[in-house]
């Protein structure tokens, strides 16, 4: 009985990804409104009945190795662990557009074979410096150029709408569904390093430049991934510890709104998926965000209404210490977090550690449903 209502899960997957297909092409619907409402249902029900294998590969977004076509232990690795999304990097993506394709093709089909379901094939593509592809690939401005340019605001956003819909595109076509950008964190005196990443210092004007980006790409068929919240302080995480000492009482303190304004706003506006900083915030918890159930539950949840994708940043930065990534997979998705971002060589080991936290109850397998049939209602809309 499980099998078959596994099977039939699979089955209701492919048929509602091709229904909505079928629909946007013929402009039957509108991407923003389309009623997924109504199959919701069906897919917690069938998430319920996938075993605690599958389960723990959706909520991995993993690295790969091979350029143009996987290596042999990649393909054993991703038949054992079929992941829930891949990230490419400039190893995977410094070379010609068709071994690209070729390469995306191979790992996506792969994955769909041994687990039912397409998995986010994912990029860090915000523009300027933070492009992984060969000059004229899918080339995007840097966002701090957006600000110093001398058009009228309409003018600028426009053209950011115009740039992340021509870039995305370009993604598209060639198997991605997913970017990691854009930054809605404005630059201030904590953030220095994120330099030419950032929109600007007008926390305004990134928040409609940030959607601007996101509704280009979105339009092109690509999912954003809004980063990083709540935002950095200090030094860059991948090397120092992120501390952001603000004396506030409570998560509804207009100090802790102001800073979060970008985030809040894109929120209104859904956005599907928020990546968190590896940041502390003392005064709300002494736990960093992808540890906190305070600020991913009571917070982003909670406070701010956000209700799509929770991923957390690289498990293995210097600011998430010296905690091995698998421990700190299962601790974030334990906290509430949907994703985590594993590097191939922690793969099996952070797969393992999931399904053993399940075994032995320190991982409800609730808590874990919860996060995949968000992770399989968001891919539906972009299927």
């Amino acid at each position: 009985m499980k099998t078959q209502r596994t099977q039939n899960f699979f089955i209701v997957f492919l048929l509602c990804g091709l229904i909505f297909s079928c629909a946007r092409q013929n402009n039957l619907v509108d991407i923003d409104v389309y009623p997924l409402e109504s199959v919701l249902g069906e897919v917690q029900e069938m998430v319920g009945s996938m075993d605690n294998r599958l389960l723990a590969a959706q909520v991995i977004i993993t690295a790969i190795d091979g350029r143009g076509a996987l290596p042999d232990y990649m393909k054993t690795l991703l038949r054992n662990v079929p992941a829930g999304g891949v990230m490419l990097f400039s190893q995977n993506l410094n070379t010609d557009i068709n071994s690209i394709r070729a390469l995306i093709t191979e790992t996506s089909a792969l994955i769909t074979e041994h687990s039912g379901l397409t998995p986010f094939i994912t990029v860090d593509h915000e523009g300027g410096t933070i492009n992984r592809f060969n000059r004229g690939v899918a080339d995007l401005p840097a966002a701090a150029s957006y600000g110093r340019r001398t058009e009228s605001e309409e003018d600028i956003l426009s053209l950011i709408y115009q740039d992340a819909s021509r870039s995305g595109q370009r993604l598209a076509s060639l198997g991605f569904n997913m970017n990691f950008a854009p930054v809605a964190e404005y630059l201030n005196a904590d953030n220095r390093f994120l330099s030419s990443r950032s929109y600007g210092s007008d926390p305004y004007f990134t928040a409609k430049a940030a959607a601007a980006f996101f509704y280009g790409m979105r339009d092109s068929g690509i999912m954003c991934v809004v980063k990083h919240f709540p935002g950095h302080s200090g030094q860059d995480p991948h090397y120092n510890f992120s501390v952001l000492n603000m004396n506030i009482n409570s998560l509804k303190d207009p100090v802790l709104a102001d800073y979060i304004y970008p985030f809040s706003d894109l929120i209104s506006n859904d956005i599907r998926a928020i990546m968190l900083a590896h940041t502390l915030i003392p005064s709300i918890d002494n736990q960093i965000a992808p540890f906190s159930s305070v600020i991913m539950n009571d917070w982003l949840r909670g406070e701010l209404g956000f209700n799509g994708l929770i991923i957390t940043d690289d498990l293995i930065m210097a600011a998430v210490g010296t905690m091995r990534p698998e421990e700190a997979a299962v601790r974030s998705i334990t906290a509430g977090a949907d994703m985590v971002l594993i590097w191939p060589k922690d793969l099996q080991r952070t797969h393992t550690a999931l399904m053993t936290a399940l075994e032995n109850g320190s991982l409800s397998r609730q808590r874990l449903e919860e996060s995949v049939s968000r992770i399989i209602y968001e891919k539906l809309q972009i299927h």
